[in-house]
């Protein structure tokens, strides 16, 4: 019944309902922090793929040649450069195309 506080209704204080609600809670849990890895993901590949065709690649073209050229800078950190820092996403971009 603790983990059942602050819920609305009959889920708050009735045993079976307030059960059901929290072992549902506890499997849309679960699934979210699988769903949050992937929605970052998504985000960080957009970001990418809005900063290399601002530099005239697309985002396949740039991956593949960061991988290439062997750049050790993963997808979060390359989000980050082309969302707060476009002078140093640039530079990964001229290092990249050579």
């Amino acid at each position: 019944m603790k983990l059942a506080k602050g819920y609305f209704g009959r889920r708050k204080n009735v045993w079976t309902v307030a059960k059901n609600a929290i072992e549902k809670g506890l499997v849309y849990a679960y699934a979210g922090r699988k769903q949050k890895k992937r929605n970052f993901r998504s985000l960080w590949i957009t970001r990418i793929n809005a900063g290399a065709r601002q530099h005239g690649m697309s985002y396949s073209q740039f991956m593949g040649a960061v991988h290439k050229s062997g750049v050790a800078l993963n997808r979060k950190v390359l989000a980050d450069l082309a969302m707060n820092h476009p002078e140093a996403f640039k530079a990964v971009v001229d290092s990249v195309k050579k």
